[in-house]
């Protein structure tokens, strides 16, 4: 981006400067919040070495009450620093200053970026290109001076800082004729676009592969089997290295002791020559242990440092989302998905969530979902971890680099029982939404609810106290299922969503009141195989239910039935033949399948049923009793009498595994729906 006549460096302390060709007057001298806090933060982090600068260091590089004063760092103290910092002091007659901006360096409204070439002959850097950050502010300069203290402390491990953080090669100081502090950052050159711009062009994957240069070490390094495949594998490939570098380069700040706090993909760059992911200058690092009367306390330093790690790991968590996701580039669309966090919503339902928020019409296709979806919902599962309610629950850094969706189909990753579970539930979720129930799927189905069931994490009814509040919705029922058929129904209804809410009551703890809705539409006139509009409805069943405990028994019957015909199979062996197999040896925890499993039992009272029809069936009462016999015959039996719900069988934060009286199990998903959405 070109400047218009800029002669000489000095002319930077103007306070106006004129961008392009447009003549836009952007004033650098406004005062901007700063956004490093050095204390009573509640940020996170994971432990590493203490910070052995000086008091004397601490007070001038922390000072933030002395104005002008502060930010005059005494120069001789830090010609001494300069050697054993691996830290140059420049002058700016040492670099020819190009004339355009670094657009992509992620400038702010106190400090100015330009690119400049280093022309001092004596120079180890002679004839490299550099970039200058000319910083104005007193905030912007405390930055400045906080980049060159990390630095001092990083450069002990070169090649690791080299590899994964933007170089600083020193910096320019002096003292204007004002009176006032002049303080110029130089720092590695590593092209002109952060990795949100390279997400942002048309053509960013080819271009970005070419970057890269994928070959044969790079294919090893995500564990893949080629280099070619479909648009959805390489951009896989290609998110997959770049989470690994973040990670690895996070990792690298984390055990020094040290959290970035500024982590986004403004301040992240791919460097060409490398090909590493370099993170942005460290001008808001933050320590993870702070000097004070409490800083020796051992659980302070601890809470500290987990929640400045778990600060950073939910910015990588964001940065995953774009990447992945890139309709979520939109401000609009991300301020959306990040209000659906701050509202308290768990990150495990973001599937139910997104699937609503971006299958409209976008430009990108579906190419995000598909790759979170892969493996069996794995990429989901690093999402949710890294972006947890609790700080406590979300994944470090080395544990990321370990979970499988950042591991290709070459690294045998050994999974946990909770990404078995997840996987279970994400693949039962995906065959139902597919709404073809043959005898193959079904069977499928009735498999992975049973497994499910086997291997529920929160068998106790204390656990379910937590977890059962809320509104789930039907996705699929193991019991009987309407087929296509030539029957003529007196009322032609189209059953939409399937509800259930449950809500606590404030009688005792075990007591809750179940709701059933079902919406649905009356289709009316002989066009309803092309036109399905029609009147609105609603049906609502309530009741009353306490919560105790049981047991589910698996009865051993005796196969009384010869012949290919087999009405009921046995289904104590036909389970324990599943589970005997290699594929689930190693998963089921126990050997032998239990005679019994510990279950939820829902202690269900009277219900009552609520119609609601709008004009102009909804004084017809004839077409009222009409569809409700309709809904009947299409919802499952326990939707429309809960009485009928026995026990609940499984249970966490995103699925619900309840059986009813005739043995059917009902899988529900968590609800998130958006009503402003629709």
């Amino acid at each position: 981006m070109a400047l218009s006549r800029i002669s000489t460096f000095p002319s930077l302390e103007s306070s106006e400067f004129c961008y392009g060709n447009r003549n836009l007057l952007t004033r650098l001298n406004r005062p901007s919040p700063m956004l490093f806090i050095r204390k009573n933060d509640s940020l996170a982090f994971l432990g590493g070495v203490r910070c052995t600068l000086s008091r004397k260091d601490v007070t001038s590089v922390r000072s933030e009450g002395n104005g002008e004063s502060a930010l005059s760092v005494s120069i001789e103290q830090e010609e001494e620093e300069e050697e054993r910092g691996h830290v140059v002091r420049f002058k700016i007659s040492d670099f020819k200053i190009i004339n355009h901006i670094s657009v992509g360096l992620g400038a702010r409204a106190d400090e100015v970026v330009f690119e400049a070439i280093v022309k001092n002959p004596s120079s180890p850097l002679y004839g490299s290109r550099v970039v200058l950050r000319r910083l104005i502010s007193a905030q912007a300069q405390r930055r400045g001076k906080r980049a060159i203290e990390v630095l001092k402390r990083l450069v002990r491990r070169r090649l690791l800082y080299h590899s994964y953080s933007m170089q600083v090669h020193g910096y320019i100081s002096s003292i204007t004729s004002s009176g006032r502090g002049s303080f110029t950052l130089v720092h590695g050159y590593q092209g002109s676009f952060s990795l949100r711009h390279w997400l942002q062009q048309a053509d960013w994957l080819p271009t970005l592969e070419a970057t890269l240069a994928l070959d044969d070490e790079y294919v090893r390094r995500v564990g893949d089997d080629k280099i070619g495949g479909s648009a959805v594998s390489r951009q896989l490939r290609i998110i997959r290295i770049l989470m690994r570098d973040l990670l690895i380069g996070v990792n690298y700040l984390h055990s020094h002791g040290l959290a970035h706090t500024e982590l986004k993909l403004e301040n992240v760059h791919i460097c060409p020559v490398d090909r590493h992911i370099k993170v942005g200058i460290l001008g808001n690092a933050a320590d993870f242990y702070e000097e004070g009367p409490n800083s020796g306390a051992p659980d302070n330093n601890i809470k500290r440092r987990q929640m400045m790690i778990a600060f950073d790991m939910r910015c990588v968590g964001f940065m995953m989302a774009k990447m992945v996701l890139r309709e979520l580039m939109d401000p609009l669309v991300f301020t959306k998905f990040k209000s659906f966090l701050t509202k308290g919503n768990d990150p495990s339902c973001l599937r139910e969530f997104l699937l609503q928020l971006l299958n409209r019409n976008s430009s990108f296709g579906n190419a995000g979902l598909q790759m979170l979806d892969r493996n069996w919902g794995a990429g989901w599962n690093l999402l949710s971890l890294l972006l947890a309610t609790e700080p406590s629950n979300r994944i470090s850094c080395l544990d990321a680099l370990r979970h499988p969706f950042l591991c290709g189909p070459r690294w045998k990753v050994v999974p946990s029982m909770n990404i078995i579970r997840w996987g279970l539930g994400s693949t039962a979720v995906r065959i139902s939404e597919e709404y073809i129930y043959g005898d193959p799927q079904r069977r499928r189905l009735a498999h992975f609810i049973e497994l499910m069931e086997m291997l529920n994490p929160h068998p106790k009814p204390k656990n379910w106290l937590e977890f059962l509040p809320g509104k789930w919705r039907l996705l699929y029922c193991t019991g009987k299922h309407i087929g296509l058929t030539f029957r003529q129904p007196p009322a032609r209804v189209l059953v939409g969503n399937v509800n259930l809410t449950i809500s606590r009551t404030s009688k005792t703890k075990t007591a809750f009141s179940l709701a059933s809705e079902i919406d649905f539409t009356v289709m009316l006139g002989q066009n309803w195989p092309h036109d399905k509009t029609g009147v609105n409805g609603k049906m609502q069943v309530n009741s009353l239910c306490r919560l105790t405990a049981g047991k589910r028994l698996y009865i051993k019957e005796e196969d009384t039935t010869t012949g290919k015909f087999s009405w009921s199979p046995n289904t104590h062996d036909s389970v324990a033949q599943k589970l005997s197999g290699r594929k689930w040896r190693k998963a089921v925890p126990f050997k032998e399948l239990p005679t019994s499993l510990p279950v939820a039992k829902l202690v269900s009272n009277d219900i009552d049923v609520t119609l609601n029809l709008g004009d102009p069936l909804k004084k017809d009462v004839a077409t009222a009793g009409n569809v409700v016999q309709e809904i009947r015959l299409q919802i499952p039996p326990e939707m429309f009498d809960l009485t009928k719900l026995v026990c609940g069988t499984y249970v966490d934060s995103r699925l619900l595994v309840v059986r009813g009286v005739n043995g059917s199990a009902l899988l529900f998903t968590r609800s998130c729906i958006d009503e402003n959405l629709r």
